[in-house]
C-alpha cells in the first residue's frame, strides 16, 4: 500500500516551529557558546569508597555520563553549567561549574530514597520528584536475581497497576501482562487488541506472542523477548497513564514497557563475570486418591450403577495390577531441570567515548521425561561517543540473541492432565527393553499417554533489535536529534512425528508427518526531533517537537509433509509424497506520527506537561486513517509551601492529576478491504472478507488523581493512586447471519469498557545504621473492569460472553441447587423452565478478575551479606480443582476431596451422571476461591571483603544464592492458584553462584 499521510507530519511541524519563534520561546539566531573543557574527578559515598554508575548530566541537555567502577567521570562542559548527580539510594546533587571547581563530590545517603533517580519516560526523562505521570520502575539489579527466561515474567508482584500472569511451567511461553486492566473485547492470541507497546532502547517491536504449534506452549505462543538477557538490562519502566502514555498516541493505549539496556562507563577497561547454576522442579502436586481409595469409587460406580463389571467396562479393577500404586506426577513432570548461566561483559572508555559488550549464555532443562531443553545466547553492544566541543553525540545500541526450544509436541499441557486423570494403577509405560508397552494400552483401547515423547519439535528463534541515536547542540537549549532503527524476529520450526509416536496397530492407516513453520518480522522507524530548554528565574521550560515514521512487514508460512519413507527423512519435504500448505500469509503495516510536547514548572513546585500527537495507521481506510491524540499532566509538591513549615513531620507532599486520550489500531491489516483466497479447484477465487472502510479508531479516556508525601526525613513514603479508563468505539468482530456466507465483518461497536481502581505505592526505611539496613516496599492494586454500554447486545453473540455491568473476564454459569435426593447426582436450576439447559438458565456470574493483587518485599543489609525477599499476593476466584478431572466413578483418577466431602454426587458412570457432573461444572457450585501468597524470590548476596579480593587480584567479588517461587500457601487443591486448569505449574528454582569484576 502507498503510503500517503507521511506528508502531515511535515505539515504539523512547520507552523509549531514558526509559532516558537514568533512567540521568543525558540531564539531566532544561536547564542554564542561558552568555552568547554573537559570536567573530570571521583564519586564517593560518605565513607570515601567510590560509587560506580552515578548518572552524570549537564542540566538542560542530554549530555551524560555514568562513573566508572572506581567512581571516576569525565564530561565536557562550559564554565556556569550545572552538573545533575544522581544514583540509587543517594541524595542528589547540583553543581554549578567554576573555575575552582575540582570535580570530586562526596554524596550522602537518600531520606527520600529513589525520589531523585532519574527516570526513561520515553522520549525524555524525568525524575521521581518531578513527574506528572504515572512511571513504575524496576532496576536491572531486581532483574538478574530472578531465575526467568522473559524480562516480563520478573516484574510480576514488583508493580502496582501491572498484572502478570505466567500459564504453565514450559520455558519460552508467553506470560500475559495486562497494564491497567482489559481494554478491548478483543482478546484472543490471533487478534489481542489489549498489548501494551514494547520499546527497547528507543525502538519498539511486536509485542504479540509468536505462534507455535508445539502444543506445549500453543496457549499462548512464544514471548518475542525471550531472548533478551536480564543481566543486560539496566531498568524496565512502565507507562501508565494518559500523561506518560499520550506522547505515544494509538501505540501506548494499553500501557508503554520502556527497557533500557546497560551502557558502558569512560575509565579503563573492566571485564564482569557472572556464572551461576541451579535445579528447578514443579511447584506444586494435587492430592489424588491412592489405589485402594480408587478401586473403592470403582465399586462403588458398579453398586450403583446395579452393572456387572466386565474385562472391556472394569479394566482397571479385573485386569490392571489392584497392588499396583503410582503417582503419575512424579513420573511425568516430577522430573529436575537443570539451570545454567554464564555472563561476561566488557566495558571502558576514553575521553569522549564509552563501549559495553555483553554476552549471556542461559541453559534450563526439563522436568518432564526425556532429554529436552531450552537455551538462549544473548549479545549486546553499546557505544557511546561525543565531540570534543560536545555538540555532537552518536550511540548505537545493538542486541541480538538466539534461542532453541526442545518442547514435547502432543505432550506438553496434556502431560499434567495425563497425569491427574490416570488411575494409580494403570499399567506401566515402557517395556523391560525401554521401548513403550502398546499391548496392556491397548487392552483399554486407550494410547500410551508418553507416546509422544517419540514426536520432537525444534524451535529456533532469532532476534535482532538495533538503534543509531544522533544528536547535535545547534546552540545553548535548542537540540536536534534523529533516531533511527530496525528490528528483525525470525522464527523457524520443525515437528516430526513418526510412526512410532502410534500404536502400532494403527500403522497401515497412518503415515509419518512433519510441520515446517517460518514467521518473519521486520521492522524499521526513523524519529526525527527537535528539544528546546530555557530556564528564565523561576521559570523552566522544555519543548519537544518530532515525527515517527515506522514500518512493519510480518510473514509467516506453514507446510505439511506426508508419507515419508524412512525416519530420517521425515523434515526434509523433498522427500515427502505430499505437501500442503498451512498458512501463507504477508502483511505490511505503516504508521507515521507527529507529536510535540511542552513542559512547563515554576519555582520546581507547579509543573505542567502538554502532549499531543497525530497518528496515521495503515489499518484503517483513507477515510479514517488519521487520529489526534493528547493529555495535560499537573503536579503540584506542596510541601515546598511555607504554610506547612511547621509540620516537621512532613518531608514531601505532592499532588498530582492527569487526563487524556489515547486509540488503539491493534487490528489485522488490511481488514478494511475485500479479501479472496484461492478455490481448492485452479482458477478459481473465494471471497473470505468483506469490505468495510469506514471502521475507525478505538478510543481510549484516561484520568487519574493521586498524592505522595513522605514522612519523618523521607523514612515512610506513599503514593495513592485513583484512575479511570474508559475504552469506546470497540474493533471486533460483528456477527453476521449465515445467509451472507460470512461469520462476522470487523466494525466498531457501541461498546464501552471501563477499568478504574486505587493503586497504593509504600517504602519504608525500618532500620538505617552503619552496620544493620532494612527497607521495606509494598504494591496493592485493587482493580475494576466492568462492560458499561453495549446497545443492542441481545441480538449478537456476545450475549453469550458478557453481562453490561459486570467486569469482562466473568463465568456464565448455572444456579446449583444440590444433589437430588433421588437420584443422588447433582441439579441446577431450570430458569425458564423449558426442560432444557442453555445461556437463558446461565444467570449466576462468577468473576474470574482479580479482586485485589501486589506484593511486599523486604531487603537487608548486613556488613557485607545483603538479603532480599518478595511475596507475592492475589486475591482471586477460580474453578475448582475437583472439576478438572471427570465424572466420580468413570475410569479415571480423583482429587483426595471425593473421599472427605459428603456434598458431592454419588459414584456412577451412567451418562445422566456425566450430564449431571457437567451441568455442575459449569454451575456456581464450580467456584472456590483460588487466592495465594507466594515466596516468589529470595537472594542472598555475600560480597566478599576488600582484603581478600586484594588477594585474589579482583576489583569485586561476590557470591549469591536465588530461589524463585519457592512456597506458595493458599487453600486452592490444584496444580497452580495462579491459573486454575490443568496446566504444568511454575517452576521452583534454586541457584548459586559468583560474580567477579576485573
Amino acid at each position: 500500500m502507498k503510503n500517503n499521510y507521511k506528508c502531515c507530519n511535515i505539515a504539523v511541524l512547520i507552523p509549531l516551529l514558526s509559532l516558537f519563534f514568533q512567540l521568543g520561546i525558540v531564539p531566532a539566531y544561536p547564542e554564542n557558546p561558552l568555552t568547554q573543557q573537559i570536567i573530570s574527578g571521583t564519586i564517593s559515598d560518605q565513607e570515601g569508597l567510590p560509587l560506580p554508575g552515578v548518572n552524570v548530566i549537564v542540566k538542560g541537555t542530554s549530555t551524560g555520563t555514568m562513573t566508572n567502577l572506581d567512581g571516576k567521570y569525565s564530561i565536557r562542559a562550559s564554565i556556569g553549567d550545572t552538573l545533575l548527580f544522581s544514583y540509587v539510594g543517594y541524595q542528589s546533587l547540583q553543581k554549578v561549574i567554576t573555575p575552582s571547581f575540582k570535580g570530586d563530590l562526596q554524596m550522602q545517603p537518600a531520606n527520600d530514597a529513589l525520589s531523585e533517580v532519574v527516570i526513561n519516560a520515553g522520549y525524555y526523562n524525568t525524575t521521581e520528584r518531578e513527574r506528572t505521570g504515572n512511571i513504575a520502575r524496576v532496576s536491572g539489579d531486581d532483574l538478574k536475581r530472578q531465575t526467568v527466561i522473559s524480562p516480563i515474567e520478573a516484574l510480576q508482584g514488583r508493580m502496582a497497576g501491572v498484572e502478570i500472569t505466567q500459564r504453565g511451567g514450559a520455558p519460552g511461553g508467553a506470560p500475559i501482562i495486562r497494564i491497567r486492566g482489559q481494554n478491548s473485547l478483543r482478546d484472543t492470541q490471533d487478534d489481542n487488541g489489549n498489548l501494551p507497546l514494547y520499546i527497547i532502547d528507543g525502538v519498539p517491536i511486536n509485542s504479540s506472542p509468536v505462534f507455535s504449534y508445539s502444543s506445549s506452549i500453543s496457549t499462548n505462543g512464544i514471548d518475542p523477548l525471550n531472548t533478551i538477557g536480564l543481566s543486560n538490562i539496566e531498568s524496565i519502566e512502565i507507562l501508565k497513564d494518559a500523561d506518560a502514555t499520550a506522547i505515544y498516541g494509538s501505540r501506548g493505549a494499553n500501557g508503554v514497557v520502556l527497557i533500557t539496556t546497560k551502557k558502558g562507563y569512560i575509565g579503563k577497561t573492566r571485564l564482569n563475570t557472572r556464572f551461576y547454576t541451579g535445579i528447578g522442579t514443579a511447584s506444586g502436586k494435587m492430592d489424588l486418591l491412592n489405589t485402594t481409595e480408587y478401586l473403592d469409587i470403582r465399586r462403588s460406580a458398579f453398586l450403583n450403577d446395579n452393572v456387572e463389571p466386565t474385562n472391556s467396562n472394569a479394566y482397571d479393577l479385573l485386569i490392571w495390577d489392584k497392588n499396583r500404586d503410582i503417582d503419575w506426577q512424579e513420573d511425568f513432570f516430577g522430573g529436575q531441570a537443570e539451570i545454567q548461566s554464564a555472563q561476561v561483559t566488557l566495558s571502558g572508555g576514553q575521553k569522549n567515548t564509552s563501549f559495553r559488550l555483553g554476552s549471556n549464555f542461559y541453559r534450563e532443562g526439563t522436568i518432564y521425561p526425556g532429554d529436552l531443553s531450552y537455551w538462549k545466547l544473548s549479545n549486546s553492544l553499546q557505544v557511546n561517543h561525543n565531540s570534543n566541543n560536545n555538540k555532537f553525540n552518536i550511540n548505537l545500541s545493538i542486541n541480538y540473541g538466539v534461542d532453541t526450544n526442545n518442547l514435547l509436541h502432543s505432550l506438553g499441557q496434556s502431560l499434567a492432565s495425563a497425569a491427574i486423570n490416570l488411575p494409580p494403577n494403570a499399567p506401566a509405560i515402557y517395556n523391560d527393553n525401554g521401548s513403550l508397552n502398546w499391548e496392556d494400552w491397548s487392552i483399554a483401547n486407550r494410547d500410551n499417554p508418553l507416546a509422544g515423547l517419540n514426536n520432537s519439535s525444534t524451535i529456533t528463534s532469532r532476534n535482532l533489535i538495533s538503534n543509531l541515536s544522533l544528536s547535535y547542540k545547534l546552540f545553548d537549549g535548542l537540540e536536534v536529534k534523529t533516531s533511527a532503527g530496525y528490528t528483525n524476529y525470525n522464527s523457524d520450526e520443525l515437528l516430526k512425528m513418526p510412526l512410532r509416536a502410534y500404536n502400532p496397530d494403527s500403522w497401515e492407516s497412518l503415515a509419518a508427518r512433519s510441520i515446517n513453520s517460518i514467521i518473519d518480522r521486520n521492522s524499521w522507524i526513523i524519529e526525527p526531533q527537535l528539544t528546546y530548554h530555557k530556564t528564565i528565574k523561576k521559570h523552566e521550560v522544555n519543548i519537544l517537537i518530532g515525527t515517527t515514521f515506522q514500518q512493519n512487514k510480518d510473514s509467516r508460512i506453514s507446510l505439511s509433509g506426508y508419507g515419508y519413507s524412512a525416519e530420517s527423512q521425515i523434515g526434509n519435504l523433498m522427500n515427502a509424497e505430499d505437501v500442503t500448505v498451512n498458512n501463507d500469509r504477508t502483511a505490511e503495516y505503516r504508521y507515521s506520527a507527529a507529536f510535540a510536547r511542552m513542559g512547563y514548572n515554576w519555582d520546581k513546585k507547579l509543573f505542567l506537561n502538554l502532549t499531543g500527537r497525530r497518528d496515521g495507521s495503515s489499518r484503517f481506510g483513507k477515510n479514517n486513517r488519521f487520529a489526534n491524540f493528547g493529555a495535560i499532566g499537573a503536579a503540584w509538591i506542596f510541601s515546598e509551601e511555607k504554610f506547612l513549615d511547621n509540620l516537621n513531620f512532613l518531608s514531601f507532599g505532592k499532588l498530582r492529576a492527569s487526563y487524556g486520550t489515547t486509540g488503539n489500531d491493534q487490528i489485522g491489516d488490511y481488514g478494511y478491504l475485500d479479501a479472496y483466497e484461492a478455490t481448492q479447484a485452479p482458477g478459481g477465487l473465494l471471497p473470505s472478507q468483506l469490505t468495510n472502510p469506514n471502521y475507525s479508531w478505538e478510543e481510549n479516556k484516561k484520568t487519574e488523581a493521586a498524592i505522595n508525601v513522605g514522612f519523618i526525613k523521607n523514612k515512610l513514603n506513599f503514593e495513592l493512586s485513583w484512575y479511570k479508563n474508559s475504552s469506546s468505539n470497540q474493533l471486533v468482530g460483528f456477527p453476521l447471519p449465515s445467509t451472507t456466507g460470512f461469520n462476522s465483518i470487523l466494525s466498531n461497536l457501541p461498546a464501552t469498557v471501563e477499568n478504574y481502581g486505587w493503586e497504593l505505592v509504600a517504602d519504608t526505611k525500618n532500620i538505617s545504621t552503619d552496620t544493620f539496613k532494612w527497607q521495606t516496599s509494598f504494591n496493592i492494586s485493587i482493580p475494576k473492569n466492568k462492560l458499561v454500554a453495549f446497545p443492542d447486545i441481545e441480538q449478537t453473540s456476545y450475549a453469550n460472553i458478557y453481562r453490561i455491568g459486570h467486569p469482562l473476564n466473568i463465568s456464565l454459569l448455572y444456579r446449583y441447587i444440590g444433589i437430588n435426593s433421588e437420584t443422588g447426582l447433582y441439579e441446577v436450576e431450570d430458569i425458564n423452565e423449558d426442560g432444557s439447559f442453555d445461556y437463558a438458565d446461565r444467570l449466576s456470574i462468577r468473576d474470574n478478575s482479580r479482586a485485589f493483587y501486589g506484593g511486599l518485599g523486604n531487603t537487608l543489609i548486613y556488613k557485607n551479606v545483603t538479603m532480599q525477599f518478595l511475596w507475592e499476593f492475589v486475591k482471586q476466584n477460580g474453578r475448582k480443582a475437583l472439576f478438572q478431572t471427570g465424572n466420580i466413578g468413570n475410569i479415571i483418577n480423583q482429587i483426595d476431596e471425593v473421599t472427605k466431602n459428603d456434598n458431592l454426587q454419588k459414584p456412577s458412570q451412567l451418562s445422566a451422571a456425566g450430564r449431571a457432573n457437567t451441568l455442575a461444572a459449569n454451575s456456581d457450585f464450580s467456584t472456590t476461591d483460588t487466592s495465594f501468597l507466594r515466596l516468589k524470590t529470595i537472594s542472598i548476596v555475600y560480597n566478599l571483603p576488600q582484603t581478600l579480593t586484594q588477594k585474589l587480584r579482583i576489583d569485586r567479588g561476590s557470591l549469591f544464592l536465588n530461589g524463585q517461587n519457592l512456597v506458595t500457601f493458599t487453600s486452592y487443591k490444584g496444580l497452580d492458584p495462579q491459573v486454575s486448569g490443568t496446566y504444568i505449574p511454575v517452576l521452583r528454582t534454586f541457584t548459586a553462584g559468583i560474580e567477579f569484576n576485573f
